[in-house]
Protein backbone atom coordinates (compact mmCIF):
# COMPACT_ATOMS: atom_id res chain seq x y z
CA UNK A 1 0.00 0.00 0.00
CA UNK A 2 1.51 3.21 -0.85
CA UNK A 3 2.32 5.82 2.04
CA UNK A 4 -0.74 8.09 3.18
CA UNK A 5 0.05 11.53 3.92
CA UNK A 6 -3.29 13.59 2.65
CA UNK A 7 -7.01 12.72 3.21
CA UNK A 8 -8.44 14.70 0.99
CA UNK A 9 -12.11 16.22 1.28
CA UNK A 10 -13.67 17.28 -2.05
CA UNK A 11 -16.93 18.71 -3.69
CA UNK A 12 -18.62 17.31 -7.01
CA UNK A 13 -18.56 21.69 -7.64
CA UNK A 14 -22.30 20.92 -8.53
CA UNK A 15 -25.74 22.45 -7.44
CA UNK A 16 -27.40 22.24 -4.15
CA UNK A 17 -30.09 19.32 -4.22
CA UNK A 18 -28.73 18.05 -7.33
CA UNK A 19 -28.99 14.77 -7.57
CA UNK A 20 -25.22 13.76 -9.16
CA UNK A 21 -24.44 9.61 -9.47
CA UNK A 22 -20.99 8.31 -8.85
CA UNK A 23 -21.33 6.99 -12.17
CA UNK A 24 -22.02 10.39 -13.60
CA UNK A 25 -18.39 11.90 -11.92
CA UNK A 26 -17.14 8.98 -13.40
CA UNK A 27 -18.34 9.89 -16.93
CA UNK A 28 -17.02 14.00 -16.61
CA UNK A 29 -13.60 12.56 -15.50
CA UNK A 30 -13.52 9.76 -18.56
CA UNK A 31 -14.15 12.91 -20.41
CA UNK A 32 -10.91 14.36 -19.65
CA UNK A 33 -9.20 11.58 -20.46
CA UNK A 34 -8.19 10.20 -16.87
CA UNK A 35 -7.63 6.84 -16.77
CA UNK A 36 -10.89 6.17 -14.18
CA UNK A 37 -13.19 8.93 -11.83
CA UNK A 38 -10.15 10.77 -9.91
CA UNK A 39 -11.53 10.12 -6.17
CA UNK A 40 -11.31 6.97 -4.14
CA UNK A 41 -14.66 7.24 -2.77
CA UNK A 42 -18.12 9.47 -2.88
CA UNK A 43 -20.75 10.59 -1.13
CA UNK A 44 -24.20 11.08 -2.71
CA UNK A 45 -26.89 13.02 -1.75
CA UNK A 46 -28.74 10.28 0.47
CA UNK A 47 -25.58 9.38 2.65
CA UNK A 48 -24.98 6.25 0.26
CA UNK A 49 -20.96 5.82 0.27
CA UNK A 50 -19.69 4.51 -3.06
CA UNK A 51 -16.10 3.62 -3.93
CA UNK A 52 -14.51 5.23 -6.61
CA UNK A 53 -10.54 4.54 -7.57
CA UNK A 54 -9.54 1.71 -5.86
CA UNK A 55 -7.28 3.08 -2.47
CA UNK A 56 -4.22 1.03 -3.44
CA UNK A 57 -4.30 3.43 -7.46
CA UNK A 58 -3.31 6.89 -7.36
CA UNK A 59 -5.62 9.40 -7.16
CA UNK A 60 -6.30 12.79 -9.23
CA UNK A 61 -7.50 15.15 -7.06
CA UNK A 62 -4.73 17.59 -5.75
CA UNK A 63 -1.82 18.25 -9.01
CA UNK A 64 1.20 17.62 -6.54
CA UNK A 65 0.13 15.47 -3.93
CA UNK A 66 -1.85 12.40 -5.14
CA UNK A 67 0.88 9.80 -4.73
CA UNK A 68 0.75 10.05 -1.01
CA UNK A 69 -3.47 11.09 -0.92
CA UNK A 70 -6.99 9.65 -0.14
CA UNK A 71 -9.78 11.83 -1.85
CA UNK A 72 -13.59 11.77 -0.80
CA UNK A 73 -16.09 13.30 -2.65
CA UNK A 74 -19.60 14.82 -2.03
CA UNK A 75 -21.60 15.43 -3.93
CA UNK A 76 -22.50 19.10 -3.58
CA UNK A 77 -20.67 22.42 -3.39
CA UNK A 78 -22.95 25.15 -5.08
CA UNK A 79 -26.00 27.35 -4.38
CA UNK A 80 -28.64 26.04 -6.00
CA UNK A 81 -29.19 29.06 -8.42
CA UNK A 82 -26.42 31.25 -9.55
CA UNK A 83 -25.97 34.95 -8.54
CA UNK A 84 -25.08 37.53 -11.02
CA UNK A 85 -24.43 34.80 -13.55
CA UNK A 86 -21.86 32.96 -11.67
CA UNK A 87 -22.12 29.88 -9.32
CA UNK A 88 -21.77 30.40 -5.40
CA UNK A 89 -20.00 28.26 -3.28
CA UNK A 90 -21.65 26.69 -0.52
CA UNK A 91 -21.61 24.09 2.05
CA UNK A 92 -24.64 21.83 0.99
CA UNK A 93 -23.74 18.89 2.81
CA UNK A 94 -27.26 16.92 3.90
CA UNK A 95 -27.04 15.75 7.77
CA UNK A 96 -26.40 12.34 6.30
CA UNK A 97 -23.68 13.02 3.82
CA UNK A 98 -21.88 14.47 7.00
CA UNK A 99 -22.45 11.46 9.01
CA UNK A 100 -21.04 9.27 6.39
CA UNK A 101 -18.08 11.85 5.07
CA UNK A 102 -17.07 11.43 8.66
CA UNK A 103 -17.28 7.37 9.28
CA UNK A 104 -15.34 7.06 6.16
CA UNK A 105 -12.67 9.67 6.96
CA UNK A 106 -12.79 8.19 10.32
CA UNK A 107 -12.07 4.78 8.97
CA UNK A 108 -9.21 6.01 6.60
CA UNK A 109 -8.01 7.35 9.78
CA UNK A 110 -7.56 4.37 11.13
CA UNK A 111 -5.75 2.63 8.61
CA UNK A 112 -3.81 5.95 7.88
CA UNK A 113 -2.99 7.41 11.45
CA UNK A 114 -0.23 9.99 10.45
CA UNK A 115 -2.50 11.05 7.63
CA UNK A 116 -4.01 14.61 8.04
CA UNK A 117 -7.27 15.27 7.16
CA UNK A 118 -7.43 18.66 4.72
CA UNK A 119 -9.99 20.27 2.13
CA UNK A 120 -8.71 20.25 -1.58
CA UNK A 121 -8.44 24.63 -0.94
CA UNK A 122 -5.94 24.17 1.65
CA UNK A 123 -3.28 22.96 -0.64
CA UNK A 124 -0.58 25.23 -2.08
CA UNK A 125 -1.62 27.28 -5.54
CA UNK A 126 -5.46 25.55 -5.23
CA UNK A 127 -7.35 28.68 -6.35
CA UNK A 128 -10.64 26.79 -5.35
CA UNK A 129 -13.00 26.99 -2.36
CA UNK A 130 -13.75 23.30 -2.71
CA UNK A 131 -14.66 21.58 -0.39
CA UNK A 132 -16.91 24.55 0.45
CA UNK A 133 -16.35 24.43 3.85
CA UNK A 134 -13.29 24.60 6.36
CA UNK A 135 -12.33 20.41 6.44
CA UNK A 136 -9.07 20.60 8.10
CA UNK A 137 -10.94 22.40 11.17
CA UNK A 138 -14.06 20.40 11.42
CA UNK A 139 -12.57 17.33 11.64
CA UNK A 140 -9.46 18.16 13.58
CA UNK A 141 -10.51 15.89 16.15
CA UNK A 142 -10.69 12.73 14.06
CA UNK A 143 -7.73 10.67 15.11
CA UNK A 144 -6.52 6.87 15.37
CA UNK A 145 -9.09 4.92 17.84
CA UNK A 146 -7.79 2.36 17.72
CA UNK A 147 -4.59 1.77 19.26
CA UNK A 148 -2.26 -0.95 18.13
CA UNK A 149 -1.10 -3.57 20.79
CA UNK A 150 2.22 -2.57 21.61
CA UNK A 151 0.63 0.86 21.95
CA UNK A 152 -1.55 -0.33 24.62
CA UNK A 153 0.62 -1.22 27.20
CA UNK A 154 2.69 2.24 26.46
Amino acid sequence: MRKIKYLVVHCSATQEGKDISTAEITRWHLKRGWSDIGYHAVIELDGTYHEGRPEERIGAGVRGFNKNSLHICYVGGYEAKRKNGKWVAKDTRTDVQKEALRDMLEYWKNLHPDAEVLGHRDFPNVAKSCPCFDAKEEYKDITNKFKRPEEENA
